[in-house]
């Protein structure tokens, strides 16, 4: 049976970063966050869903339209929960028909909100990706071109960092790139180890 590792952080933490490393390791990875994005805009199912729960205006030319999604969901954490429970049991069916194709010892599935979503017992090891805010909150603004309000809007819904490092089997302070690359090297080993 395949084991998952579940990796997780608060953004911009730079999961996806260390999720590539995993990567070139050879260890499958499925990105929740990416195919959630793919299927707010693909799965008809969904977009009903979306349009029934927020209007319209939830679509623009046919694609989610994702800053006004933004400031209803990340100001009210009811319709922040109803959309994750739209589209996360649509992901976990997508990842279990994905998983059944993989044949290495282990996946790796990143998932932003993986506490959050009280999701702990779908997988075998966490691995939490951590940095401080204001590299956080830096890294963020760069890459999404939002504002340190609009950021820090996403973060006040991520569970604390220091909560999240109590629940993991192993944490990455991701502050530096060559630091980081050596322990994603040592985790693997030590998950390849303990499963064989």
């Amino acid at each position: 049976m395949t084991k998952i590792l579940g990796l997780t952080g608060g953004i911009g933490s730079g999961k996806t970063t260390v999720a590539k490393m995993f990567c070139e390791l050879g260890v499958p990875v499925y990105y929740a966050d990416e195919e959630a994005k793919k299927m707010m805009n693909t799965s008809p199912k969904i977009r009903e869903k979306i349009i029934k729960l927020f209007g319209a205006e939830a679509y623009s030319n046919e694609v989610l339209n994702r800053s006004f999604i933004a400031q209803l969901v990340f100001t009210n954490k009811k319709k922040l929960n109803a959309l994750n429970q739209i589209i996360h049991p649509e992901v976990a069916t997508h990842f279990a028909s994905w998983l059944s194709k993989q044949t290495h010892p282990y996946v790796l599935k990143e998932v932003a909100v993986l506490f959050e979503l009280e999701m702990e017992d779908q997988f075998d090891f966490i691995l939490t990706v951590t940095a401080p805010k204001t590299m956080r909150l830096e890294r963020a603004m760069q890459r999404d071109h939002k504002t340190a309000n609009e950021v820090l809007s996403v973060m006040n819904n991520q569970w604390d960092e220091d909560k999240k490092i109590q629940k993991s089997d192993f944490v990455i302070h991701n502050l530096d790139v060559q630091q980081t690359i050596i322990e994603v090297e040592n985790i693997n080993k030590k998950i390849l180890k303990k499963i064989s």
